[in-house]
């Protein structure tokens, strides 16, 4: 439910988060690692990626979320719904960005 909650939330507001995140040094790096690598983040990842939180709280509220004690533990949550290479991934299963297809209605 909380997940599902977050999902519809933080979709809403995906573009401002990562329009603001472009601006910070190694946010997206550091979310995407475990995503990314498959290792866990450290606690010296987490507090780094927690303190790029608290500013991006200041547009986005329900961020807070992320703050909280055990927020960390939805860190994959957070990742899984910004990550944007699901979208790509999406749009070559169903050939829209496929060049081939582009060359071809040519």
């Amino acid at each position: 439910m909380l997940k599902t909650f977050l999902k519809r939330t933080i979709s809403k507001n995906k573009s401002l988060i990562l329009r603001e995140s472009k601006g910070m040094q190694d946010f997206m790096k550091l979310l995407m690692k475990q995503r990314n690598t498959g290792n866990n983040w450290t606690t010296e990842d987490i507090g780094m990626i927690k303190s790029h939180l608290i500013h991006l709280s200041l547009y986005v509220p329900v961020l807070i979320v992320f703050l909280l004690p055990f927020g960390s533990l939805l860190l994959p949550v957070l990742a899984e719904i910004i990550d944007r290479r699901e979208e790509n991934r999406k749009k070559e299963a169903n050939g829209l960005s496929n060049p081939d297809i582009v060359i071809a209605s040519l």
